[in-house]
């Protein structure tokens, strides 16, 4: 992981949940990156959470972590609900920001986060850290190099062991509840990473009482004849794999495919490779390191995760919400 940086750069954190504390943990695996604010609703919670991941200070609301001056850049790692407000929270306090996925809960929601953006001339990236893990960029280059020749099926399936309570945010729509936004996203990701925008989309799904999806499946295709079959599910823990089948071979991720460590190549009149590509921690310092790398080099957007993906993805799970009958 190269990381082109001269000086420290000082990273915030915005929420102080679950997915807040891993990233913290992973990033003084970052050369250069310096733990130096959690911004939280209440000073309590910032302050216990700065204490416990080593940060240099606390703030008890959003927009004083966007004020302080002692900060470059902050990940928003609240739910998705509130990654509107937060990361405009941020831009407009002129801060980069890191956005956790998926960016807002629809595309005119993402639109006007890269349009704030841009208009401050201030670096905006959506936080989907596959696209960013050493196997994942590893199997992209396999795949462009016609290792597998021409891709032909992409399936992928991310489902967890339910059920959850009614009252429980994935079932809420009023916090961009549902399998489609929190899961979903992942399979998405990965066939748009490997073949682009698709050419049509179906989709059906289960919805709950509360009116979110909790068993979904979406049939993607191109018109090169490729196709994507995806599932993402609360209400049974799936196999949380992919394949990737071309016309020479096939790549097959195994369980937690959004995070692998290793994959296996398969091609035609050859015995099975198992590629291997360990890394510490949780692999959050690969999205971080990307940041870093872009701030240095001056950039708006990281090419890894270009605001044009974000919007594509974005607009994906629009269609497909108004599918299967999902609105917020």
């Amino acid at each position: 992981m190269a990381i082109m940086t001269e000086k420290a750069v000082r990273w915030g954190i915005l929420g102080t949940g679950g997915i807040a504390a891993t990233f913290a943990a992973d990033l003084p695996l970052v050369p250069g990156a310096e733990l130096a604010a959690v911004g939280s609703r209440t000073p309590e919670s910032a302050a216990t959470f700065a204490n416990r991941h080593g940060f240099a200070r606390s703030h008890g609301s959003w927009a004083e972590l966007a004020a302080d001056p002692d900060v470059d850049v902050i990940y928003v790692a609240t739910p998705h609900a509130a990654h509107l407000d937060a990361a405009m929270t941020c831009l407009a306090g002129g801060k980069a920001v890191l956005c956790e996925k998926p960016m807002t809960l629809d595309v005119a929601g993402s639109q006007q986060l890269i349009d704030e953006a841009r208009n401050r001339g201030v670096f905006l990236m959506e936080a989907m850290w596959m696209r960013m893990n050493p196997a994942i960029r590893r199997i992209v280059a396999l795949v462009r190099d016609g290792a597998i020749g021409e891709i032909t099926n992409i399936q992928a399936d991310f489902g967890l062991q339910g059920p959850f309570a009614a009252t429980h945010r994935l079932r809420d729509p009023a916090l961009g509840g549902g399998a489609l936004l929190d899961l979903g996203v992942y399979p998405l990701n990965l066939a748009h990473l490997i073949l682009g925008a698709p050419a049509t989309t179906r989709s059906w799904a289960h919805l709950t009482p509360e009116g979110v999806d909790d068993n979904t499946g979406i049939l993607l295709g191109w018109e090169s004849g490729a196709i994507a079959s995806l599932t993402c599910s609360l209400i049974g823990e799936t196999r949380n794999a992919a394949s990737i089948t071309g016309t020479l071979g096939r790549i097959d991720l195994p369980q937690g495919f959004f995070v692998p460590r290793s994959f296996v190549l398969h091609r035609a009149g050859r015995a099975a490779e198992e590629i291997t590509e360990p890394f510490p921690g949780s692999g959050y310092q690969y999205e971080a390191g990307e940041v870093q790398r872009c701030l240095a080099e001056g950039l708006l957007e990281s090419p890894l995760m270009p605001h044009a993906t974000t919007l594509e993805i974005m607009g994906l799970m629009d269609s497909i919400r108004a599918e299967i009958g999902v609105t917020y």
